[in-house]
């Protein structure tokens, strides 16, 4: 069967799935699992070659990491500090303890097994869990900010449990390898590598694209970084995920990281949905069919175990109860990294085939709960109407971009430095590496990006932002443009730096806050520099002022009415205007 032939029905049962999973709730994760299941060899069998696709697939996972390590600028890790290597750290430690004594106790596997499968089920499932938190608006809470650095943790503890595994590995293979302090010594090294490359090679890289224009270029040059840095990791026998979140990291605080989200983020969708496609078909229904009791009640005990231990420790980090309830529940599942885990234990001959594909669907069952747990939970959760936080979380906190400045030249500094004066958080984004390096000189952080993609602005902050202004050279925005922005983002106020009355009038009835020309204000104030030089009376600067501005407006207003820039010409100061006037006053 051709590739063609294979993806078709694979992605068509994918589509419908997901739909029909997003429809009830319950998230494009279990969609993309269910249809792999169908289509697979052992349903429909439609589609063959799942180990094959899942080599493919598991680069969804590098650029997951990839992009993570991309959310962790040095300040944002500073602040959740106590969060990510405390609770985190705990959470997985005690939830993977617990689980690893369940399973031992329980299933009666051997101690290294159950360690195998207990501290990979101690992972909750970050593609499962963000978009819950974003579509419920509570990724910018504090509650949401929580758990998000347990979430953080999770996914850099996959290096460490790698590493675990591979030192209970019962495989000949991976006993030949390098001992265990040499590969310490190669990670340090490599490391330090990547985060020279990355200072010293990356950003020139992409100060040049920049230059040049090339967006399919920035493309390239962002997923040529993912794979590189994860295929000199796999050179020396490290993982791979720690070679793409160390890429994402060096990019983090540099000027293009918006850009590389905005660009990277569909094939991460992408490749991450055929993951959990090929983890659909390989799940061994056969196995579990035998043991449906096991299932069901290892998924609940690993529900209760998470929940009780993440609700517990909340209460020691000082949550409210409900808080602390609600965010045992949410993380209570298992999550995707767990099916890398038991790859890479069935590879180290720690646990049978049949094992993975019993724990898969333990981490399948868990995360189909999950929607359910939170909805049937809903009411007890819930502050008390006096307490007005809904839902056990607390009011948004407005850490993120509350405005988002698209243009940095000499309109968008004087615009961004007033705000910022106010004392309001600003993202400044340009397409100038030039003007990006010299704002930088001033202490100013500019990141690189085309502010006119829905794409970029999103990864910038726009859903989360109160403001967008766009303070850009010439006529670079049309209606269409701004009626998607304000669909896109309709809490933002929206404001646009005009070139002219022409611009203006193009842009009739834009779903906008405010039109500025952007000469307008300079011209007045020069105008009455001029009339001070030659002695006029400041009440009549004022006066002269405030009929300019008020036949302006009535003669814009016209001119917008009628679509036509010769409109209420009447309503202009001439000179034949003034001496008409001068004659009726002297009459």
């Amino acid at each position: 069967m051709s590739v063609v032939s294979e993806f078709a029905p694979l992605f068509g049962a994918a589509l419908i799935s997901v739909l029909v999973f997003r429809k009830l709730g319950l998230g494009a994760t279990l969609g993309y699992l269910v249809a792999g299941a169908v289509v697979g060899p052992q349903m429909l069998g439609l589609v063959g070659g799942a180990e094959s696709k899942m080599g493919i697939a598991e680069l969804g996972i590098t650029l997951l990491l990839f992009l993570v390590g991309l959310e962790l600028s040095p300040s944002r890790l500073w602040r959740m500090r106590q969060d990510i290597f405390g609770f985190g750290l705990l959470q997985v430690v005690l939830c993977g303890l617990a689980v690893t004594a369940i399973i031992w106790g329980g299933a009666g596997f051997s101690i290294a097994a159950a360690l195998a499968l207990g501290l990979p089920l101690a992972l909750s499932s970050t593609a499962q869990v963000l978009p819950l938190l974003q579509s419920g608006g509570r990724l910018k809470t504090p509650f949401g900010e929580r758990a998000f650095s347990i979430l953080l943790f999770q996914d850099l503890s996959i290096v460490p449990l790698i590493t675990i595994i591979a030192a209970l590995s019962r495989n000949p293979a991976d006993a030949a390898g390098p001992p265990g302090w040499l590969l310490g010594i190669y990670t340090v090294l490599a490391i330090a590598g990547l985060i020279l490359a990355g200072r010293f090679v990356l950003r020139p890289l992409f100060r040049l694209i920049g230059n040049l224009g090339e967006r399919e270029m920035f493309v390239f040059a962002g997923l040529f970084t993912v794979i590189a840095s994860a295929a000199l990791m796999e050179s020396l026998g490290l993982s791979t995920a720690l070679g793409a979140f160390i890429a994402g990291v060096m990019l983090a605080d540099s000027p293009y990281r918006h850009e590389l989200e905005a660009d990277v983020e569909p094939f991460r969708s992408i490749l991450l949905g055929l993951f959990f496609l090929a983890v659909g078909m390989m799940l061994d229904l056969n196995a579990i069919a035998e043991r449906p009791g096991f299932v069901i009640g290892m998924a609940a005990a690993l529900i209760v175990a998470k929940a009780g231990v993440i609700f517990l420790l909340a209460l020691a980090f000082r949550m409210p109860w409900r808080q602390a309830f609600a965010l045992g529940l949410l993380l209570s599942q298992g999550g995707e990294f767990g099916f890398v885990l038991f790859a890479q234990a069935q590879s180290a001959f720690l646990i049978a085939p049949a094992a993975a594909s019993v724990f898969g669907a333990i981490i399948t069952l868990s995360m189909a709960t999950t929607p359910f747990l939170m909805m049937l939970t809903k009411g007890l959760r819930a502050e008390p109407a006096a307490g007005g936080a809904g839902e056990g979380l607390e009011g948004p906190r407005h850490d993120g971009a509350s405005a988002l400045v698209v243009g940095y030249g000499r309109f968008g500094q004087t615009v961004g430095q007033l705000l910022i004066g106010q004392g309001i958080s600003v993202t400044l984004i340009d397409t100038d590496p030039e003007t990006i390096e010299v704002a930088g000189d001033f202490g100013m952080k500019v990141y690189y990006g085309d502010g006119t993609r829905l794409d970029m602005l999103r990864q910038a902050g726009a859903a989360d932002a109160e403001l967008i202004l766009f303070c850009l050279d010439g006529d670079q925005l049309d209606r269409e443009l701004l009626d998607s922005v304000r669909a896109a983002f309709p809490d933002a106020g929206i404001f646009l730096r005009a070139y002219d009355r022409r611009s203006v009038l193009k842009l009739k009835n834009a779903p906008v806050d405010g039109i500025v020309r952007e000469v307008y204000e300079s011209a007045i104030e020069m105008a009455r520099q001029a009339m001070v030089c030659v002695g006029v009376d400041d009440s009549e600067i004022d006066r002269t002022e405030s009929d300019y501005r008020r036949m302006d407006s009535k003669r814009l207003g016209i001119q917008t009415e009628a679509g036509d820039l010769y409109a209420g010409r009447e309503d202009m100061f001439t000179q034949e205007r003034i001496a008409r006037e001068a004659r009726q006053a002297e009459a």
